[in-house]
């Protein structure tokens, strides 16, 4: 085994904290994992991995060289690429994951579009609302909205979700039109519970450049964009909802926008993927156009 192929093992060992999960992301026996990070360490004569019955991790040194290799790893793909036909058109599959809703009705109605475009990439799209691990679960990149947490990867900014505030025209009717937040103590929401977590949102909205917040009476609470979606149309309340999310019931008239000068703070959109992914040409193309998609789809 060459040297950079240890380079790339101990890294994924690294990236899962786990012998076993590395060998199976790398689609080797464990042992050969285990060994050849032993090679490794005999060669530059220092222990980089702390090694427990539950979890890997590195050592001072370990962490140090891991970033030497994360880019030992670029420079020999740029390497290996620097004489490819610059035309040779892009191929193999690429896992990718992204967000229910946006899955649904932006990225999958679109799809034939990309397929045309590059016929020699294939796609497994998961669509999920839970948090995939990108090295444990083998995805090559996953679209992100709201705050990351994953220091360790790759962020490409997309742009910003705007949220607006919406309500059906039969709610409006019974319970009369809101203006301000002031207005918000004589109204009802449909509430929106974290499913990870349980916990309740509170409306929010910007004024004079600030965040504010506050808790909503609400019958009905939810958790998922779905059911706040439903319940709206049903008269139940008001909700803050992706704008894109929503157009078309507002292009119907079923629903209706309310407070526009009082909106929650926009939320990143964002895709992520590991560092030993960022030369790969389908990956890169797969980037631009779902850029490209989400400006012209969802937030424009």
């Amino acid at each position: 085994m060459d040297r950079i192929d240890l380079f790339r093992i101990f890294a994924r060992v690294v990236e899962c904290s786990s012998f076993t999960r590395a060998a199976d992301t790398l689609g080797l026996p464990r042992s050969s994992v285990s060994a050849a990070v032993q090679d490794l360490e005999g060669r530059v004569g220092a222990r980089l991995l702390h090694r427990t019955t539950r979890k890997v991790a590195p050592t001072q040194d370990g962490a140090a060289f891991y970033e030497k290799c994360l880019s030992l790893i670029a420079d020999v793909e740029e390497t290996e690429n620097l004489f490819r036909q610059t035309d040779a058109r892009p191929s193999g599959r690429l896992r990718i994951d992204v967000p229910g809703r946006i899955g649904r009705l932006i990225i999958a109605p679109a799809l034939p579009e990309f397929l045309d475009l590059y016929p020699g990439i294939d796609i497994d799209l998961g669509v999920t609302d839970r948090a995939v691990s990108l090295i444990e679960d083998s995805v090559d990149c996953v679209l992100r909205v709201g705050p990351l947490a994953d220091s360790s990867l790759i962020a490409r900014s997309i742009g910003e979700l705007t949220l607006i505030n919406v309500a059906s025209p039969d709610y409006l009717k019974r319970r009369g039109i809101p203006r301000t937040p002031d207005d918000l103590p004589d109204h009802a929401a449909v509430n929106y519970a974290s499913p990870s977590s349980g916990r309740v949102e509170d409306w929010e909205w910007i004024e004079d450049g600030v965040l504010r917040s506050s808790p909503m009476h609400a019958r009905v609470t939810v958790n998922s964009a779905e059911a706040s979606i439903a319940c709206c149309l049903a008269g139940l309340g008001l909700i803050q909802i992706p704008a894109y999310d929503v157009r078309h019931y507002l292009d119907a008239g079923e629903l209706v926008e309310v407070m526009p000068d009082h909106r929650a703070e926009p939320m990143a959109l964002t895709l992520l993927y590991p560092h030993r992914q960022h030369l790969s040409r389908r990956l890169q193309v797969f980037a631009d156009w779902l850029d490209k998609l989400m400006k012209r789809d969802v937030l424009s």
